[in-house]
Parts: C-alpha cells; structure tokens; sequence
C-alpha cells in the first residue's frame, strides 16, 4: 500500500491499526518527533536523510551510510531489495514490534530524479510487502 498517511497517522502505524505501507508523511509532522514515538512504541527506527541526493547513484550511497548498510551492499537495484528483505543486519530479531524507515527530503530527490526515485519506491514497496505478515512489519514514511 502506498499513499497518504490514513487516520489516525502515526499512531494507527504503531499500534497496529494500520497495515505496513510506503506512506507520505504530512509536512506538519517533524521527523525528529515520528522517531521518537517510534522509538516510545519499541519500533526500531531508521533515519534516511535525503538532503542533497539528485540521482540514483547519492541515493544509494546515503541508503548505506543512513541505514549502515553491511559491507556487502552492492550499491544497485537488487542490493537494495536484499539489504530491505534481510534485515538481520538491522534490527536484533524479535525485539522490535516493527520497523519504520524514515525517507527524509523524498519531494526533492523525486522532483531532482523521477525516474529513479519511482524505481527506490518500488523497492521500498516490495520490501513492506515481504514483511507485512511478519511480527516485526517494515513501513516506509516519505516526507
């Protein structure tokens, strides 16, 4: 699922209410303040600042500095898909209720790249899939 952030937001992602999704964060809610409700619900929380980032190439080297990608990332398309779809490298399995991605400045990197930013959602998308019946569900806020 990919769109607007349903009723009730934020808090219907935490508690459950909500399916996993790739979501676009209303510009009233800080980033700061999304990862430290994350954080307050035992959801692990990963900050990926897309200040700067005009193409694929920035794009995928932020994804492994923000998300401290491991050493194998391969800094293209499919090892994007494995880094979200095994995320071992993580989280510690089972500690989390969930796991939130926090894409800050997507506006800017999909006005700056459209194309690629539409390939990095529809990873990021396939990625919530994959961990959308797991305990532990993965969702993505763009802002």
């Amino acid at each position: 699922m990919t769109g607007l952030l349903p009723d009730p937001g934020l808090p219907g992602i935490l508690n459950g209410s909500t399916p996993p999704g790739v979501y676009h964060l209303p510009p009233t809610d800080a980033p700061s303040h999304v990862m430290a409700l994350a954080a307050e619900a035992d959801w692990k929380g990963a900050w990926l600042r897309l200040d700067g980032v005009h193409d694929k190439a920035a794009f995928l080297d932020r994804c492994a500095r923000d998300l401290d990608f491991p050493d194998w990332f391969g800094h293209n398309w499919d090892a994007l898909a494995d880094c979200l779809t095994d995320l071992s490298w993580w989280r510690e399995a089972g500690k989390a209720r969930g796991c939130l991605l926090l894409a800050e400045d997507w506006g800017t990197f999909r006005k700056s790249a459209p194309a690629d930013a539409r390939t990095a959602e529809a990873v990021l998308a396939d990625a919530v899939d994959f961990w959308a019946s797991d305990e532990s569900p993965l969702t993505v806020l763009l802002a």
